[in-house]
């Protein structure tokens, strides 16, 4: 593959709801401009940029895949993006290294959940795009009633909608497309440039009309030109859409059918001319050392990369992905890596096609590509030069919510836990572990179900880690609600020496610290040297929980008496009498179970607000308020954690997939009563059991 200057490259992502057919539009350009001998497709497993075990065993799309297509002295690099929510960090990622969006609809479907998504992210790194109707050939297609569905959204986000494509015939008989700048008809793939059919002539003419106005309010010049004649040449046309949809004034709307390669040549050529080259998209910044710095793309700029995608391969090592905005990359070079302040070695520069690796010497401003087996680089890293240091930011990424607990399937798994972990979430943004001490659970949390299990499968086959997964444990927490007193005497006579302790204390709430241990000792009967072991006992009691297996807090203790034998006494005794003792009177303190609390708030379309209030009702939720904004309505509650885990795919079915939450922790509260009593009738039981064994 030859190297591209900056103005003869095209970043774009195909984005849109699950299904709609991404994969195989991009398989269609590679096949149609020559890159590729045949077609693949998804359900055989045989697409370039579905080539992860993963993605060919679902038949999705999984993680996003850079595809290069060159087309009339221009490389596209296509991103091809997951459809479904649970991977939406690739779709984010996807978008913040591209310069347009590419939405695609299903023409029998229409608008659907991920198409809001899309649009949504695309509108978050305010990006020029394209809509796309695809599946032109399906048995149900109706491309005016899509376009009437796409024209109405678009409308309802500010913008305005353009007709560039019309189709030639629907369903089986879809075998071409108009392509209304140049007013003529591309048959089949697209290399068969024919006149526009009788019937569509008028139609044609009409959208031409509207798309001429639209162009026309790009410059001033081409609208004074546009009013004095009443039209404007195909290059004067082409200069005032780049204009409008630059700035995203208007969503021009084409027709295809990826599957059979139709209107993918007319699809490529408006790519190259209405989509912007990395020149003139929107503008990058970076944090220079004198504060932001506006990014130029430009070869003779300084260097400015940003890492949006790591991957691990067991074969090849190592992969990063990265974009670069400003300065050029060489072959055999080195990388300034400011995230990490590491000096990385470049061995081996190329552009990834799906799995194939294509190499090069430079890569210019504009440009995406990959190195392998870098030692320290991690996605969302910056490289650039080591005297010009400079930071580009990640995207935001949505927090992930869904909760699994980890633990290893054998032995020699534990030991690659931590590393394994790290590593996923190293690729992952989405993604992310803790060890939950209260619990002492491995938690993995994710965007929901696919995505865990996603990455449970991986750590198995790219690292051979085997992982369970369960339900994590709530981080319950015990406390007491009144005072109490107890005394407890540790007597044990075996042969030799003997232990002896007994210790008396009181208890009462603490609520403005977590733990206080003071002594009212007076006369001889009990030692001060004995303090030390007995607030050890009680201590350790307090972490591992007095009667519910939760860690205990805000307690105050008090030892106020004991008694000491001058033989058999000894720090151990103490530890286990002030132990028991403080058990005995946590029994006659109220003990109470404390959960966590957390702040809720679900976004919603004003359409299931009502199931949404109904349901956090049976969750024990209490609705603070509610906030409406354009037929969405934010529903803000406080809901306790243990009716959370599971919420992610819950709000998801209860709106069809519209709903998303987010969520932090707020307080903790005491558990109900007929809650809390299994939960401590089952730590009983536990206990009982352990002791049998």
């Amino acid at each position: 593959m030859k190297e591209y200057t900056t103005e003869f490259l095209r970043n774009v992502a195909l984005v849109s709801h699950g299904g709609a057919g991404k994969t195989m539009l991009a398989e269609a350009f590679l096949h149609v401009t020559g890159a590729t001998t045949r077609l693949g497709k998804v359900e055989d497993g045989t697409t370039v940029s579905d080539y992860d075990d993963e993605e060919t065993r679902r038949k999705l799309s999984i993680y996003s895949s850079v595809i290069p297509v060159e087309h009339r002295d221009h490389k596209i690099n296509v991103i091809d993006a997951p459809g479904y929510t649970d991977f939406v960090g690739e779709t984010i990622s996807a978008l913040s290294v591209a310069d347009g969006a590419i939405i695609l609809v299903d023409a029998v479907s229409g608008i659907e959940v991920g198409t809001e998504l899309a649009w949504r992210y695309a509108d978050e790194f305010n990006l020029p795009r394209f809509f796309v109707i695809n599946k032109m050939d399906r048995d149900n297609a109706d491309f005016e009633k899509t376009y009437a569905a796409v024209d109405e959204f678009v409308r309802l986000h500010g913008k305005r909608a353009l007709k560039v494509h019309l189709p030639i015939g629907q369903k089986q008989s879809f075998k071409g497309v108009v392509d209304i700048i140049g007013m003529k008809s591309y048959m089949g793939d697209g290399k068969t440039i024919a006149e526009i059919p009788a019937d569509l002539k008028e139609v044609a003419e009409k959208a031409h009309f509207e798309l001429v106005e639209a162009a026309a309010e790009g410059e001033d010049a081409l609208m004074e030109k546009y009013l004095e004649n009443g039209s404007l040449t195909d290059a004067e046309m082409v200069r005032g859409l780049e204009d409008v949809v630059y700035a995203g004034q208007f969503v021009p709307v084409f027709c295809a059918a990826g599957g059979h390669e139709i209107g993918a040549i007319a699809l490529l050529n408006d790519i190259i001319d209405l989509m912007p080259s990395p020149k003139d998209a929107p503008k990058r910044v970076a944090q220079g050392k004198d504060g932001e710095e506006t990014l130029k793309p430009e070869d003779n700029a300084p260097l400015a990369a940003y890492v949006w995608k790591t991957t691990a391969d067991p074969f090849v090592g190592k992969m990063t992905y990265f974009r670069v905005y400003s300065g050029t990359v060489q072959a055999d070079g080195h990388f300034w890596n400011q995230t990490k302040s590491a000096d990385e070695r470049i061995s081996g520069l190329h552009l990834q096609r799906g799995k194939e690796a294509i190499a090069v010497k430079t890569l210019h401003a504009g440009d995406i590509g990959a190195v392998s087996k870098l030692t320290v680089t991690a996605t969302g890293d910056t490289f650039c030069d080591k005297n010009h240091p400079l930071m580009v930011a990640s995207p935001k990424f949505p927090a992930a919510l869904y909760q699994v607990a980890v633990s290893p399937k054998t032995q020699a798994d534990a030991a690659k836990i931590t590393p394994t972990l790290t590593r996923l979430c190293e690729e992952d943004m989405t993604l992310s572990w803790h060890n939950e001490k209260s619990t002492g659970q491995t938690i993995l949390q994710g965007m929901g179900d696919q995505h865990i299990d996603v990455a449970i499968h991986r750590a198995q086959t790219k690292f051979q880690v085997g992982l369970t997964t369960m339900e994590p444990k709530v981080p319950y927490r015990e406390g007491i609600t009144r005072k109490a007193a107890a005394q407890y005497r540790h007597k044990k006579q075996s042969g030799g020496s003997g232990q002896f302790g007994e210790v008396h204390l009181r208890i009462e709430p603490y609520p403005d610290g977590d733990f206080e241990f003071t002594d009212e000792l007076v006369g001889m009967n009990l030692s001060k040297s004995y303090l030390p072991p007995i607030e050890k006992g009680i201590k350790a009691t307090m972490d591992h929980g007095a009667f519910a297996g939760y860690p205990m807090s805000n307690v105050k203790v008090i030892v106020y008496d004991g008694k000491e034998h001058p033989v058999d006494s000894k720090p151990v005794a103490f530890e286990i009498a002030g132990r028991e003792a403080f058990k005995l009177a946590v029994q006659d303190a109220g003990p109470v179970l404390f959960e966590p609390i957390m702040n809720v708030h679900v976004y919603v379309p004003d359409a299931h607000m009502g199931d949404v209030m109904s349901d956090l009702n049976t969750r024990r939720g209490r609705v603070q308020g509610t906030e409406t904004e354009r037929g969405t309505t934010t529903v803000i509650a406080h809901v306790p954690m243990a009716e959370m885990l599971r919420y992610t795919t819950q709000i998801r079915s209860i709106t069809g997939g519209r709903g998303y939450f987010t969520m932090e922790f707020d307080h903790y509260e005491t558990v109900p009563s007929h809650i809390a009593a299994p939960i401590i009738e089952a730590h009983k039981k536990e206990m009982e059991a352990k002791k049998e064994e």
